[in-house]
């Protein structure tokens, strides 16, 4: 007679699996609330106390952990295993059926005690998962209800043991480095960076056909992005770059805000007090740029919004929700996809960049930042209110665009947009021509934005041949006296924010 362990903190499924094996004569053995919900059932079990000789200790702290459990999962199919287990009077486990303790859920939830989140590390579980895994030639390890099999004859099949082993020791290393990472947090201490990336979804190619690509998540069940693709084909390496940089960039603004990005660059960013209201502008910032581009939104996208696009091909557009007049209308364009996702899930605090040898990992530049330093006025010359709404909107806008990053920007009194940016070129007066350029006449009367200062007055002086009225900078270069002084003699208003946003 074969032999089940049964020991589950999630008994979804558990009951109906446990049917199966008992009509088909397995033999049940099984754990603590695992064994309760067997014989409610009405099911024959055996509990890991008649098994062991030892009763469950600590409040449960202590179950499986012994040698008559272990040995019987860890008994090779050899004479000599089945000998050394026979003068012991156990007998061989031949399926394991285990799920942890949900540490992760547990310290997400917020004010978590250390205390908590220490009762919920699992260490029977973690050891039944590795030794079952570790004996795989023969016993099955069954980590999650999800691999429960309709068909019990999956059990004996050599190649889906090998499978659930594979995914037993997975699970096993992205618990450790859950545990790891918590303590690490506790201790405010750098650490080893131990990355648990499943594979979610194989892509066409990668930035160029002949690179293959594939989407990876922290989680091995996780969608693209977190999000529900409702319509379109199946998004592309660079759809999603464009996506995330999009996303990362609306969630910058608390207010109704649409931003249009083109090979991770933002062309056109705009808010208003209605979302509708916004898409027009943020398409108008640069038309020429926003066809083929990919369009975020924080609020609902609704009919009104897909009338303010025309008839602009757009690769992808992404938001909280899409109204069902929205999705009727969109559903037209069969190509187009559409990417449902949560404004309020958290943000990453943290990314991560290879480079040759290694890797690179910094805080994200959350704006507003934490702590941010007072912004003040260092000209004669004030800042309309007019001109200061443009400057506030502009400090967000700029941040998620490439260095060195210069954007222009006007406020209505109802709405806030962007009419020229210029960005990722190797010096800072280039991408103010180009801000302007792009600009054309929307360029008198904009005030302007600089991830960070200005080394030269030729910056400032290009911006007076354009008609800028304003400018917002960080400060801190040592020609900054005579920046400021030059702005004075031109008649712009310029602002300090005490911080940069570089984007390399």
């Amino acid at each position: 007679m074969k032999t089940a362990l049964l020991s589950v903190w999630d008994k979804t499924g558990v009951v109906e699996l446990a049917e199966k094996l008992a009509a088909e004569n397995w033999r049940l053995v099984a754990s603590g609330g695992t064994a309760r919900a067997l014989k409610e059932a009405d099911l024959a079990v055996i509990s890991v106390s008649e098994i062991t000789g030892a009763p469950e200790m600590f409040d449960g702290r202590v179950k499986t952990l012994h040698p008559a459990i272990h040995a019987g999962i860890l008994a090779r199919d050899t004479d000599a295993d089945r000998a050394d287990l026979a003068k012991q009077d156990w007998s061989t486990i031949d399926l394991v059926v285990v799920n942890l303790y949900p540490f992760e859920e547990v310290v997400a939830e917020p004010d978590t005690s250390l205390a908590k989140a220490i009762e919920h590390i699992d260490i029977g579980g973690v050891a039944l998962l590795r030794a079952a895994a570790k004996n795989h030639q023969r016993v099955t390890v069954l980590g999650s209800p999800g691999d429960y099999p309709k068909d019990l004859a999956s059990l004996t099949d050599e190649a889906f043991r090998q499978k659930m082993a594979f995914k037993a020791f997975a699970t096993s290393a992205r618990y450790d480095n859950a545990i790891q990472k918590y303590f690490s947090g506790l201790e405010q201490e750098d650490a080893p960076i131990n990355l648990s990336l499943y594979p979610v979804q194989s892509l066409r190619y990668g930035e160029n056909p002949h690179q293959s690509a594939a989407y990876y998540a922290t989680s091995p069940n996780a969608k693209i992005m977190g999000g529900n693709l409702l319509q379109g084909k199946a998004l592309s390496y660079n759809n999603i770059l464009d996506l995330d940089s999009a996303w990362n960039a609306v969630q910058n603004f608390d207010t109704p805000t649409a931003v249009v990005v083109k090979h991770l660059s933002p062309c056109g960013i705009a808010s208003a007090p209605q979302i509708e209201v916004a898409i027009a502008p943020a398409i108008a910032s640069d038309p020429v740029s926003a066809f083929g581009s990919v369009i975020a939104s924080n609020r609902e996208v609704n009919a009104k919004f897909v009338d303010g696009m025309g008839k602009l091909f757009v690769e992808c557009i992404i938001a909280p929700s899409f109204s069902a007049d929205a999705k009727e209308i969109l559903a037209k364009k069969k190509n187009l996809r559409l990417l449902e996702l949560d404004i309020t899930a958290p943000r990453l605090t943290h990314d991560m960049r290879a480079v040759v040898g290694g890797f690179l990992r910094q805080d994200v530049d959350i704006v507003p930042p934490k702590n941010a330093p007072e912004w003040r006025v260092v000209t004669q010359k004030q800042p309309s209110a007019e001109e200061f709404a443009a400057l506030k909107f502009a400090w967000r806008a700029v941040q998620p665009v490439k260095s060195n990053a210069i954007l222009l920007a006007k406020s209505d009194g109802e709405k806030s947009y962007t009419v020229g940016i210029g960005g990722g070129q190797p010096n800072r007066v280039d991408c103010v021509r180009i801000s302007g350029e792009r600009a054309g006449d929307q360029a008198a009367g904009s005030v302007m934005a600089s991830d960070a200062f200005f080394p030269f007055l030729d910056g400032v002086e290009e911006a007076e041949k354009m008609g800028v009225t304003a400018i917002i900078q960080p400060g801190g270069s040592i020609r900054d006296d005579e920046v400021i002084a030059r702005a004075d003699e031109l008649g712009i208003a310029m602002v300090f924010t005490g911080m940069r946003h570089f984007k390399h």
